[in-house]
């Protein structure tokens, strides 16, 4: 009798746990799996004691290491994201650790503990050639490419109410602008080589679709998606599981099959002819244009570089993706072997345009695991004007880092079509999340700066940051990377007006994307 109460006790205790979790929209992972659920936090919980003596180190993982992980969860969790007892990288013979070189005294700089302090780009995007509706982006950080398609519409309605609420832009990925996409977010449009959801039937892109897009939602610019890090020269992949009918009908495409990009755009065929269309856009929408690519052979950049030296004909911005940079799906060969790394991609891209005296004439973006503080400065000290984040939005919503975005089986129902484990995602509190995790690393950028002394992190320099190798020897980004003095910085003019910016204008009397 004593035995049957207890078993009766203990399933009545774990129905209540399961109704609870069911319920819950705190966790997504407890709504899909309830009870067996509360395993993994236990494990999450343990874990560093675990890996003292079984597994692995907080600072081994990949992609991400635990250490980030953590950073990223508590960051979005408004949690204390600070660590004890020093770090646990072997600082003392690590190779290629980038240090930044902080000043003992610096001029006024921005209250760099205020959560809510602006950190806008220090250039205008589309300024310098004139479009129509170039503006200054309020945030230095912002979403990177992901479609809906490969994310579930409950995380990207998660993504972009988080946008609108960090102030920030969210990049629609190639696959078009869904409903999910228009919950108060602006947007950057990219285009890839299918032309989703700007079309004809045979594939072919449609200007006046396009116009018609741009003009039904919150668009701020265009991005002409060449490659992606992960997988250059390849075409964008959602595998058929993922083709829902919504899906199908935003792009125009079958119902269940493989939806394969096309490796290269058909609407221009060299530099000359995609300066023309980058032109045709511009004048046809008003609104800055620009690229993304990953870096591989130079002779594109060069030629870029030279055609826009002529001064007529020019993109806005240019986004480069690193090799390290996420997707949802690629083979195991383009993500390890295909492309550049960031930096080194950045750098010989940066130095293309800086041997022409170009660089204050367009933006640079940067993409590919940035989203980390360190990361992020480095980029800026080697000339980015803005970042974009994105498996780091995407674990501020929940991602677990389980690495199954490719077979619609995403845990956390973040990287999937079922309906059955997207439900395990709340938009509105997962909003809450990513938007404090980007305002997070704002404030981090800011206490960088002034750790080094100046107001924004684009005027961190290339000599303000070492890379270390081993425990004899260091040399700084400007020495690793082949620069020149002055690359990586702004000009004269644009180094004072955002440091006058930031230091004399009163925060509650800015208006976010002024």
């Amino acid at each position: 009798m004593r035995a049957r109460n207890i078993a009766l006790a203990t399933a009545t205790a774990l129905a209540a746990v399961a109704a609870r979790d069911l319920v819950q929209k705190k966790h997504a992972l407890l709504r899909n799996f309830p009870v067996v659920g509360h395993a993994r936090y236990l494990l999450e919980t343990i874990g560093p004691e675990l890996r003292q003596y079984i597994v692995t180190s907080n600072d081994e993982e990949r992609p991400f290491s635990r250490d980030q992980r953590t950073w990223i969860y508590a960051s979005s969790k408004a949690e204390n994201n600070y660590f004890g007892f020093g770090t646990d990288n072997d600082v003392e013979h690590m190779q290629g650790h980038a240090y930044l070189k902080q000043r003992t005294f610096a001029g006024t700089l921005p209250d760099p503990h205020d959560p809510q302090a602006p950190l806008p780009s220090a250039k205008v995007l589309g300024g310098p050639r004139g479009r129509a509706k170039a503006f200054r982006p309020a945030s230095v950080v912002n979403i990177s490419a992901m479609s809906f398609g490969s994310l579930s519409g409950a995380a990207v309605t998660a993504l972009n109410e988080g946008a609108a609420l960090a102030g920030t832009l969210q990049n629609t990925g190639e696959g078009g602008i869904s409903p999910y996409h228009r919950n108060g977010g602006d947007l950057i449009l990219q285009l890839g080589t299918a032309y989703f959801g700007c079309r004809d039937e045979d594939g072919a892109f449609n200007l006046e679709k396009l116009k018609d897009v741009v003009a039904g939602a919150p668009v701020r610019a265009i991005e002409i998606k060449l490659s992606q890090g992960a997988k250059p020269g390849l075409g964008g992949m959602l595998p058929g599981e993922k083709v829902t009918p919504e899906i199908a009908e935003i792009r125009g495409i079958p119902v269940g099959e493989d939806c394969a990009s096309p490796s290269r755009h058909t609407a221009f065929g060299d530099v000359d002819s995609m300066l023309d269309f980058v032109e045709l856009l511009a004048t046809e929408t008003g609104l800055p244009v620009g690229i993304k690519s990953a870096v591989g052979e130079m002779g594109f950049w060069q030629e870029l570089a030279t055609l826009m030296a002529r001064g007529d004909r020019g993109v806005d911005f240019v986004t480069i993706d690193g090799g390290e940079g996420g997707t949802g799906a690629a083979p195991l060969t383009f993500s390890d072997s295909v492309s550049l790394p960031f930096r080194m991609g950045f750098s010989r891209v940066y130095g293309t345009f800086a041997e022409l005296g170009l660089t204050d004439e367009l933006t640079f973006i940067g993409s590919g695991k940035l989203g980390l503080p360190e990361n992020a400065a480095v980029a800026f000290a080697l000339g980015a004007d803005m970042i974009n984040v994105a498996r780091e939005a995407m674990l501020s919503i929940g991602c677990i880092q389980a690495q199954k975005c490719h077979t619609d089986k995403c845990p956390t129902g973040i990287a999937t079509q079922n309906k059955r484990l997207a439900r395990g995602i709340d938009p509105t509190s997962k909003a809450t999340r990513t938007a404090t995790y980007l305002t997070t690393l704002r404030k981090e950028l800011t206490k960088l700066s002034a750790a080094v002394g100046v107001a924004h992190p684009a005027l961190i320099k290339a000599t303000d940051v070492e890379i270390m190798n081993g425990d004899y020897d260091a040399r700084s980004l400007l020495g690793v990377y082949g620069y020149k003095d002055g690359w990586g910085e702004l000009g004269p003019h644009l180094a004072e007006e955002i440091t006058a910016l930031l230091t004399t204008e009163p925060a509650s009397a800015r208006t976010p994307g002024a």
